[in-house]
């Protein structure tokens, strides 16, 4: 489907949701990036996978890498309140197979950095990492953090400063922490975060549609609507 006939399909669904509904999306859609993205490794508690996802939404981040070799990611509807609606969430959990080294290999195809967060105090603190070039954050689980091959193949290593006894905090924190100071950074640099005009408009499509298939609508209006411009 070419940009026109996307722009007028989105005029058409547009008129099937609230008005409210569609501000949102014209409010929210300007913030979000794919500049910066998120990967979870073998995370196990459901309620702090799912608090991550409600974080990252709330930052503007798009995309959520999930990585399954022993934890399979579950989440808490109650805790995430909706937010994996309007997330795109990529999981790699192929049997029989390395899966934090597909995601990562696949990332850095798509020129990601591969950012690694760790409690190590020789790390790069947060506030200091360059923001040049795309990123991928990469958060361990809650017992043992990142694995050794996510942080081989890591570009940078990075760490939150704590001045306290304990040497963590809990993945959820970590990820807020880390995404407030760099998305803060972001939107007051002259980097260019935010998505394409080609991307927007995908993703715009994509929510409108979310909203219409809880009363099963899309479908229907989309066939209906390619039915009127092909009798054109």
């Amino acid at each position: 489907m070419d940009q026109d006939t996307k722009k007028a399909l989105i005029k058409y669904l547009a008129t099937y949701i609230t008005q409210n509904k569609l501000q949102k999306i014209e409010q929210v859609l300007p913030w979000r990036t794919r500049y910066v993205t998120v990967v979870l490794e073998d995370i196990y508690q459901s309620q702090n996978a799912s608090a991550v996802l409600r974080t990252c939404e709330s930052f503007g981040i798009q995309d959520v890498h999930i990585i399954e070799n022993h934890n399979m990611f579950k989440i808490n509807r109650e805790v995430t309140q909706g937010a994996q609606k309007w997330l795109t969430i990529l999981r790699y959990n192929q049997p029989g197979e390395d899966n934090t080294k597909l995601c990562l290999q696949q990332l850095k195809t798509q020129q990601y950095r591969l950012i690694a967060t760790t409690p190590d105090k020789k790390a790069l603190p947060i506030s200091k990492l360059n923001l040049e070039g795309k990123m991928a954050l990469m958060f361990g689980n809650e017992e043992s953090g990142l694995s050794q091959v996510a942080l081989e193949l890591a570009d940078t290593r990075v760490c939150i400063p704590m001045y306290g006894f304990t040497q963590s905090f809990n993945i959820s924190v970590s990820v807020a922490i880390v995404l407030s100071n760099l998305i803060a950074r972001l939107h007051h640099s002259k980097i260019n975060w935010r998505l394409s005009e080609s991307e927007a408009l995908d993703l715009k499509l994509h929510w409108i549609k979310t909203i219409l298939k809880r009363g099963q609508k899309a479908d229907k209006l989309i066939q209906q609507f390619l039915t009127e411009m092909t009798n054109r």
